[in-house]
């Protein structure tokens, strides 16, 4: 599936909602906004048919479970500032394309329109893609509603949950060079002309997952400050350690300077924290690769399923 260009703008009131936007030849209403980050905004949409029979966006899907029953996705907005960014985007799109797996949201469809902000700018471009929506929330907002009835994720579900990571990090290519900076690994930050960047940079941000989900539900219920910050994030284990002491965060994660929050009794054994450290061992070459880290989940699964 290449890129498309569409010649239908966007409206750019759609960052507040209400507005309407074309993808190809089909038009979606904004209904609400559902998250942000960098240059990037998802929205809940709504399709707009103008004529009941016409099967509208659907007709494009080869897979009938990605129909929404009441017209409704998930679009997300890009704001492509330069070459580089259309090229990642493009990218970003050309491997959407490609996979198709039960942890990874398929791409529904695609375009990339010019835009011109006003007469004295140079033209820019936008990209909005389309996805199904889940409204049942995220991980971590599921892990909030759960904090706040004083539950947690038991051992077993958070191996569970993190085993689904790992099976769609093991199903393709590694090398991910692109990633937040506070889950990037320390030979992204400063590469050396000889680095080799495999499977096991990636292994490095999976720790730093694995962290956030643990770190989510072991924060205290009285450190008001941390626990905003990691429900609206996901703290990763860098985050945390600069949270209390500051610092420089490249200088933190390339020399593993990591915490995990204190509480008068932490729901997690040992072995999940030593499960964490593990990944996030800053020398990649020492590292376990992804088919280590399945075994030992597999292992810890079942120590801890009883």
């Amino acid at each position: 599936m290449g890129c498309s260009f569409s010649g239908l703008n966007g409206l750019y009131d759609a960052i507040n909602g209400g507005g309407d936007v074309w993808i190809n030849e089909n038009r979606f209403k904004i209904i609400r906004q559902l998250g942000e980050g960098g240059f990037a905004f998802v929205f809940l949409v709504k399709e707009v048919l103008s004529d009941l029979s016409n099967p509208g966006i659907s007709k494009k899907f080869k897979d009938p479970s990605h129909i929404s029953d009441d017209g409704t996705y998930a679009m997300k907005k890009l704001l492509i500032q330069n070459s580089e960014q259309l090229e990642m985007v493009r990218e970003e799109i050309r491997v959407s394309s490609l996979f198709s797996h039960p942890n990874l949201l398929p791409l529904l469809d695609h375009a990339i329109i010019s835009v011109k902000v006003s007469q004295d700018q140079s033209w820019k471009h936008q990209a909005y893609l389309l996805f199904p929506v889940h409204l049942d929330g995220t991980l971590l907002y599921n892990a909030k509603a759960m904090k706040a009835k004083k539950g947690f994720f038991s051992t077993s579900d958070v191996l569970q949950i993190f085993r689904q990571l790992l099976m769609f990090a093991s199903s393709g290519p590694g090398k991910t060079e692109h990633v937040s900076a506070p889950f990037r690994a320390p030979e992204l930050w400063d590469c050396p002309s000889q680095c080799d960047v495999d499977e096991r940079t990636d292994i490095w941000s999976l720790g730093c997952t694995l962290y956030a989900i643990i770190s989510t539900m072991e924060f205290p219920a009285f450190d008001m400050q941390s626990l905003n910050l990691v429900f609206r994030y996901g703290v990763s284990p860098f985050e945390y350690a600069l949270g209390e002491s500051g610092g420089s965060l490249q200088l933190a994660i390339v020399n593993a300077q990591m915490k995990w929050p204190t509480g008068p009794s932490p729901p997690y054994p040992e072995a999940l924290h030593q499960f964490v450290k593990w990944m996030l061992q800053p020398q990649a070459t020492v590292r376990p690769r992804i088919d280590d880290i399945l075994i030992h989940d597999d292992k810890l699964i079942s120590k801890f399923s009883h």
